[in-house]
């Protein structure tokens, strides 16, 4: 592989292991308690998994040079598979079964405060 691209990669997956743990700080700071990083399923990868009351929170970590290119990154196919995931995590697993599974986004971008849009694409 090209060690400039490989060095880019490296940073890119760095970058965006920051993104998550700052947007897990954020959510925690709202009264989330963090239930799974990176989760791995069947249908895909979750960012994060948070728990606040009755609400399960699938979240997506979308860091951008601007905030609004961060919110149009997710394309319906990837919440399409991050709705799956989550219902599948929940039904798996009896203390989340009984959870209103939503979909949310955490956008960063340089020298902003994060924007945590809940139930981001309302059911689309």
């Amino acid at each position: 592989m090209n060690p400039v691209r490989q060095a880019r990669g490296t940073a890119a997956r760095l970058a965006g292991r920051r993104a998550e743990v700052w947007a897990a700080i954020w959510l925690m700071a709202k009264g989330y308690r963090i239930l799974g990083f990176r989760l791995r399923t069947p249908q895909g990868e979750i960012d994060l998994l948070a728990q606040r009351g009755q609400v399960l929170a699938v979240v997506e970590v979308k860091q951008r040079t601007t905030l609004e290119s961060a919110l149009e990154a997710v394309t319906q196919t990837q919440r399409d598979r991050l709705r799956r995931a989550g219902q599948m995590l929940a039904a798996r697993r009896p203390s989340l079964q009984k959870l209103a599974v939503r979909l949310d986004l955490i956008a960063l971008a340089p020298g902003k405060l994060p924007i945590h849009s809940r139930d981001a694409w309302n059911g689309a």
